[in-house]
């Protein structure tokens, strides 16, 4: 890859981050910093994603109508809340500033043969979000493994309502890979809705940005990752975006898997 079109993937990337901090030991004082390093000399991350009970302080910095969106986890990370929680959590999310909403499907029980337990899930959460707030349904790739069994989850929460399907939490062994990418973005292919996509866990470096990317546009078109289509669930990539972008250093070598 030139240093021309690793400079254009890594402004690409920064336009399509969600920069995320859902460490258990998560301060404010960290919000803060996160809010700030959002906000780039070379333009703003899509969005920052965090705990439930950060929204509100995130909104106060950030104010309303603010280009960088507030994205909040629900059901997080165990997928195994009743859906009456999920959906006081996502609308106490939503009052207190959320612009996007992160769900976990209850994926233990998909594995064990409930596709209701998704769609009924995604369904009471999206009613939630209604107009109100962005839906991304996380599917929890790397534990499910079976290949139909992730294009069958991606084709429930689809079906379901989501606007967006998403790989990991970033809190188990696998996460993101681009396997996975490959069957949840010809999901969304065959759909024929418009549904976005985003991988998270494991992403760390513009070379590993470009993978994702490059799949994307063999799969949808050239021009469709834009950030109502695709987002970048990470947080340490940032450091290597601004590397990239101010020339101080050149982008390690891609390590996702495939």
């Amino acid at each position: 890859m030139s240093n021309n079109s690793l400079k254009e993937t890594a402004a690409v990337a920064l336009s399509l981050l969600d920069l995320t901090n859902l460490k258990d030991d998560c301060t404010e004082a960290q919000i803060e910093a996160l809010c700030a390093r959002a906000q780039t000399p070379y333009g703003n991350t899509a969005a920052i994603c965090i705990w439930p009970r950060f929204v509100a302080h995130a909104r106060a910095i950030l104010g309303s109508g603010h280009p960088v969106r507030i994205a909040t986890v629900v059901n997080f990370p165990s997928g195994e809340m009743e859906i009456a929680d999920v959906a006081a959590e996502t609308r106490e999310a939503i009052a207190d500033g959320a612009d996007e909403i992160d769900l976990v499907i209850p994926y233990r029980k998909f594995i064990a043969g409930s596709g209701r337990a998704v769609t009924d899930m995604v369904a009471a959460v999206r009613t939630e979000c209604a107009d109100k707030a962005l839906l991304k349904v996380i599917l929890e790739t790397g534990e499910i493994k079976d290949a139909a069994m992730i294009r069958r989850a991606s084709e429930l929460a689809i079906e379901a309502g989501a606007d967006f399907i998403k790989t990991s939490t970033g809190k188990v062994a696998v996460n993101a890979t681009l396997e996975a990418a490959d069957i949840m973005l010809r999901a969304i292919r065959q759909s024929g809705r418009k549904v976005g996509f985003k991988p998270a866990g494991g992403i760390a470096t513009v070379s590993d940005a470009a993978l994702y990317l490059s799949l994307a546009e063999t799969i949808m078109t050239a021009d469709w990752a834009m950030p109502s289509t695709f987002r970048f669930g990470a947080s340490g990539v940032l450091d290597d975006i601004l590397a990239v972008l101010s020339g101080t250093q050149a982008a390690p070598a891609a390590a996702a898997s495939y």
